[in-house]
């Protein structure tokens, strides 16, 4: 029980960015807070946060142990609602943010079979390509694909995704198949634009991340158009798994350079920290989380 308390203690200050705060939400002494923080690090013989009187900050050790206790401090509340809730229905408006590209292939289509289960919940569906502010913009779960660097923030992650360099058969007979980095200079690039400025494509090379500016004859704000494009034999394309896995199975695209591949931003949905986290949100998550987890669903 006091490792539990020492954990949950941790990731409260984490949430709430200093030790009089946290104090404050379980109404107890500060400095009750900081012997349990003391003591943690103490078990786990490393340094977790940067403390002083105004502020902490979290150590590299600290971010990395955040992720895993907030998971688990998560799943502990999603089974103890379980029991607690099985007889007990979901019900109420859903706000949904996702980004528009994977909002339209693969929450869109899954929103009537989740209320078909559900029916005292409603949903809206917002699809944009901005980080929403869940708190400012009441929204419920947010899908978001990045790395989650917001500590206030509860993630789960619904599946695995990495991004990979397509091309047409088409294409790749009449330019040559590109072997390395380097040979991307005589290929044409189908990139994507945002507020004016290319992206660059991010690789792994020589055990480090690389992003390299790449060059075409097309560039488009919509990943939806340079897929249509690379499917068209117009050029390479770096897309993300969830987008062309089922063009890839059909053969249709082909994947290169795959052994430079960068490790992928997976898939999460994320939501407000909160003690008591409503039934339509959890049942919402677990219903993503359960369709993404069959294998023959990306091959659709």
């Amino acid at each position: 029980m006091d490792h539990f308390k020492q954990i949950s203690t941790f990731v409260e200050v984490a949430a709430r960015g200093s030790l009089s705060a946290a104090a404050r939400a379980e109404g107890i002494a500060p400095a009750m807070i900081g012997r349990r923080l003391d003591a943690l690090e103490e078990r786990l013989g490393v340094k977790l946060l940067q403390r002083s009187t105004r502020k902490i900050a979290l150590t590299d050790e600290g971010l990395s142990f955040l992720e895993d206790c907030q998971r688990i401090l998560a799943e502990l509340e999603d089974a103890e609602s379980a029991v607690s809730e099985r007889s007990a229905k979901a019900s109420g408006h859903l706000l949904i943010s996702a980004p528009a590209g994977f909002g339209r292939q693969h929450v869109a289509p899954l929103i009537p079979s989740f209320l078909a289960q559900h029916r005292d919940v409603s949903v809206t569906l917002n699809l944009n390509d901005r980080v929403v502010d869940l708190i400012g913009e009441g929204v419920d779960v947010a899908i978001r694909i990045a790395a989650l660097s917001d500590s206030s923030l509860i993630g789960v992650k619904l599946a695995d995704n990495k991004r990979v360099v397509v091309a047409a058969p088409s294409y790749l007979r009449r330019r040559g198949v590109p072997r390395s980095l380097d040979d991307l200079a005589g290929h044409n690039c189908l990139a994507i634009s945002s507020e004016g400025s290319q992206r660059g494509w991010t690789f792994r090379q020589n055990g480090k991340n690389v992003t390299l500016k790449v060059g075409g004859n097309m560039v488009c704000n919509d990943g939806a158009v340079l897929h249509e494009w690379a499917l068209a034999g117009e050029g390479l394309a770096w897309r993300s798994m969830w987008e062309v896995g089922s063009a890839i199975e059909s053969g249709a695209l082909v994947t290169v350079l795959d052994e430079f591949a960068a490790p992928g931003n997976d898939i999460y949905a994320v939501f407000a920290q909160r003690r008591h986290l409503p039934l339509r949100i959890r049942v919402f998550v677990d219903f993503l989380r359960h369709a993404y987890a069959r294998p023959e669903y990306w091959r659709r």
